[in-house]
């Protein structure tokens, strides 16, 4: 309370898109339907997984779940978004943008866990077969979605914590939602200790994963070179394409909005990533893995034929 009445701020007022001008009804319009189709896309995925019976396996269960939480995690920023780019200088207060926060990290994280996961799960079913349904159990599997969802818990509470024990002079957030930097630069005080912490905790989220995952694709790797045809080889690996597809695109986009030199920030750059990251990364989960994955497709066929029935 000592801080807030130094800082008198009790709201921050988001920048957004205003730099776009007359061309924000058209983003309106691009995002909007960009967000129908992932929100549409996400669900139709949870929907096949719980209905199908042949989809009730491990690596299905990951996927609902991360379609569940990406289906969350854009609902924390987008409809915001679009509402400021129709109705401009939309007011948020500080306990709204510290709830904001909080959501988005925990469930950025936890999507980036999710996916170590599920690496983790293409490498036991392909590198450890006749073990692969005692590993992977149920128990196991709640156990590892709850693990990530944990993480992601902890690394928000220490986020919003540090962050909002800040006293704040700003009120313009120079971005469309509570991200972390944008929020910090409204601070009164320096934010060395802040920008350490956020750099640190953007590090563990984004290496300890890619670092996880790549040596389960290493260890899938060594284990497909074993296989003598040529079939093999094709059939074992395009049970990791969908799922190396969606890594390489999540990663990088993280990698680059969060992990990149603070001289390289620009405010385009920054709305440019941050709206693949946030708006387009998620549409890429359901459209790769119902385009690229034979067992989804064949699901959303028998489910629509008994539709039709």
């Amino acid at each position: 309370m000592q801080r807030k009445n130094f800082t008198g701020v009790t709201e921050f007022v988001f920048l957004g898109f205003s730099m776009f001008g007359k061309h924000q009804i058209t983003l309106f319009v691009v995002f909007l339907t960009i967000y129908i189709l992932t929100l549409a896309g996400n669900i139709i995925i949870v929907a096949i997984i719980c209905i199908d019976r042949h989809l009730h396996t491990p690596m299905y269960f990951f996927l609902s779940m991360l379609a569940s939480s990406e289906t969350v995690y854009t609902l924390v920023v987008v409809p915001r978004m679009l509402s400021s780019l129709i109705f401009h200088n939309q007011p948020i207060s500080l306990a709204g943008c510290a709830t904001q926060m909080f959501f988005f990290v925990i469930l950025a994280t936890n999507n980036c866990f999710l996916l170590t996961v599920m690496g983790y799960d293409r490498y036991v079913a392909i590198c450890k077969p006749v073990r692969y349904t005692v590993i992977m159990n149920k128990r196991m599997s709640a156990q590892l979605v709850c693990g990530s969802f944990g993480t992601g818990l902890v690394m928000a509470v220490l986020h919003v914590t540090a962050m909002f024990n800040l006293p704040f002079c700003g009120t313009v957030v120079n971005h469309f939602f509570c991200d972390i930097y944008p929020v910090m630069k409204l601070s009164c005080i320096d934010t060395t200790i802040n920008e350490i912490i956020n750099y640190g905790v953007s590090s563990f989220v984004i290496l300890v994963p890619v670092g996880l995952i790549s040596i389960s694709y290493f260890l899938i790797i060594s284990s497909i070179l074993k296989i003598a045809s040529a079939k093999g080889w094709k059939k074992t690996f395009a049970t990791c394409a969908s799922h190396l597809t969606v890594v390489i695109v999540h990663y990088g986009c993280a990698s680059i909005a969060y992990l990149k030199p603070k001289s390289e920030n620009s405010i385009e750059k920054d709305l440019l990533l941050s709206v693949t990251y946030i708006i387009i990364t998620p549409l890429l989960n359901p459209v790769v893995y119902s385009l690229r994955n034979k067992e989804v497709k064949d699901a959303i066929h028998r489910a629509m034929g008994k539709s039709i029935s």
